[in-house]
């Protein structure tokens, strides 16, 4: 059986100083495009994780939102431990690109008056969200990012 290497798996979560963006992993396809994971860490592991109604919340709004502000975006997920998300992207970027984008979007987050998709039609549990709670989290990573990144 082949050994796998899940980035991941390797950090050392004890040295995480949340929040942040981090470039996790860069991968080449077979055409030689540039796919970039990004670490978009919002609270310290293993110390705090964001309630599922806040997290899915985020990722819906922070779904249109991020893809308003930087283009190639493949996929915006949650992470298992619920103390970020991860940014999956074609092309190339920078942390402080990243970063400046999720800023812009997590102000939007704060002055949202409703959750997109928040329906039985295009979610497959709509019920389980909370804007209040996104949008706390929101000024919270809001402002450690513009310490780290203004």
């Amino acid at each position: 059986m082949k050994t796998v290497q899940v980035e991941s798996f390797s950090l050392d979560h004890t040295t995480v100083k949340a929040p942040h963006v981090r470039l996790a992993e860069t991968f080449r396809t077979p055409q030689n495009d540039l796919i970039e994971k990004y670490d978009l860490r919002f609270t310290q592991p293993n110390q705090e994780i964001m309630p599922t109604g806040a997290v899915h919340a985020l990722e819906h709004l922070l779904a249109g939102l991020m893809r308003k502000e930087l283009e190639g975006i493949i996929d915006l997920s949650p992470m298992g431990c619920r103390t970020g998300f991860y940014l999956i992207r074609l092309g190339h970027g920078s942390t402080d690109l990243i970063a400046q984008a999720l800023v812009k979007a997590l102000e939007k987050v704060v002055q949202a008056e409703t959750v997109p998709a928040a329906n039985a039609t295009q979610c497959g549990n709509y019920r389980d969200m909370s804007l209040f709670g996104a949008q706390e989290y929101a000024r919270e990573v809001l402002q450690g990012l513009r310490e780290k990144y203004a």
